[in-house]
């Protein structure tokens, strides 16, 4: 009772907002949910087997069965949430000349050329230089131009960032 709780309030705590993919990623997604709805009957056949082998109290393979079935239904109805919530994320040339989500952008930081495309939370992955819009980086480039200059606060102290290109 009280796992399905806390999740219920994961499910709450953002239902407003758009979940921001691209078009790769929300396929991704979409055959996430129909993997994990093909595995469902296989599930829930394991815990109706494993059920049968008595006292459910100390029964550790229902159990387990049990659990496995808990967490694949609350991926499929987290998924299923996100979907209804998508916003697409055009990945065409920025026509705006300002940082959008989407964007690319070729940063001057340190001396150094820094190339970042900025997507939604759930694709970031800096090392492969895409960050969120919503990250102290993201954040303070959205909307700006080329040749603006902001600056980040980061645990060694502030970074600034010179943006030379938008994508």
């Amino acid at each position: 009772m009280k796992l399905r709780r806390i999740q219920s309030r994961q499910l709450n705590k953002k239902e407003d907002e758009p979940v921001h993919l691209t078009a790769d990623a929300f396929v991704r997604l979409k055959e996430k949910l129909a993997h994990l709805k093909q595995k469902l009957p296989a599930l829930i056949e394991e815990t109706r087997r494993t059920a049968a082998y008595g006292d459910r109290s100390e029964n550790a393979e229902y159990k387990e069965a049990k659990s496995t079935l808990r967490k694949t239904n609350w991926q499929i109805l987290h998924i299923e949430d996100q979907l209804k919530r998508v916003s697409i994320i055009p990945l065409s040339p920025n026509i705006s000349h300002k940082v959008e989500l989407g964007s690319t952008v070729v940063l001057e930081v340190d001396g150094a050329e820094k190339i970042y495309q900025i997507l939604g939370s759930r694709e970031t992955d800096p090392s492969h230089g895409r960050i969120s819009h919503q990250s102290p980086l993201g954040a303070a480039l959205m909307g700006r131009s080329k040749g603006e200059v902001v600056t980040v606060q980061t645990v060694s102290g502030p970074k600034i960032y010179r943006i030379i290109e938008i994508r």
